[in-house]
């Protein structure tokens, strides 16, 4: 059985590494829980000084796994918030990581998958890969993501991305500021590791921590309060009829009937 997550460690640099390309790297609840443990595993080890997040395959991420959302349908509400607040464990825990998080993206992040890509210090794209909050597409909500979104670049912005569930380019993304820049392929692996290196070596580890922390703190009241109504709000959403018909068209392969 294969992992899910891949860790390693090399020059202070801790990769984590999604490793479920046949899936597109899908957040299913094993994938969630994987990445979850491998962020605390890097969190406690005093040798990692900067973690970098990547994926193996075509696809950085696809967003949530559609097969297991279908599943979740039959869950209860109760059920469905505990499944949401998962995955924002994940999603906080990498967005207040005390440590910096660089995210190398060489193919599509999509919906869950950008929201990934949303709650790292820093992006780095090939490209070719398309980034979008898509959920409105399926009549799901880009709940969760939101909150961070709009603090990363802005309500008008966040509004128009959400609404529309467009995917745009990697050029377009760093033009919006969600990702830091945009690599050719053939130098996004040296381009990262050595943007990685040059933190790990010329930056105070204590002060990126505590300048972070210091940016979190800004806002975390209204954050977290934030957090806990869009977890409420995604698992209400997925018993919702338009969610039910979005997924199953999707499955089948099918346009759904607004």
């Amino acid at each position: 059985m294969s992992q899910l997550v891949i860790s390693e460690i090399s020059n202070r640099i801790g990769t984590i590494t999604l490793n479920r390309p046949e899936k597109r790297n899908a957040l299913g609840p094993d994938l969630v829980e994987e990445l979850t443990l491998a962020f605390e595993e890097m969190e406690k080890d005093d040798s990692v000084k900067i973690i970098l997040l990547k994926a193996s395959g075509k696809a950085f991420c696809a967003g949530a796994d559609l097969a297991y959302l279908k599943s979740l349908q039959t869950f209860s509400y109760e059920e469905n918030l505990e499944d949401s607040k998962r995955l924002l464990k994940l999603f906080n825990l990498i967005y207040n990581f005390p440590k910096v998080v660089i995210a190398q993206i060489q193919g599509h992040a999509l919906a869950g998958g950008c929201g990934l890509v949303t709650v790292c210090d820093f992006a780095f794209s090939v490209p070719e890969a398309l980034f979008g909050y898509t959920e409105v597409r399926i009549g799901f909500i880009p709940a969760l993501v939101s909150v961070f979104l709009q603090e990363q670049i802005g309500a008008s912005t966040t509004q128009e991305l959400l609404l529309s569930g467009e995917m745009i380019t990697a050029s377009k993304a760093a033009e919006l500021g969600l990702i830091t820049s945009v690599v050719p392929s053939d130098f996004l692996d040296k381009s990262v590791e050595d943007f990685a290196l040059k933190l790990a070596s010329q930056n105070s580890g204590n002060s990126m921590t505590e300048t972070k922390r210091l940016l979190r703190m800004i806002g975390k009241k209204e954050r977290e309060e934030n957090l806990v109504l869009a977890a409420e709000v995604n698992a209400k959403a997925r018993s919702h009829e338009d969610c039910i018909k979005g997924i199953s068209s999707f499955l089948e392969k099918k346009s759904p009937n607004w």
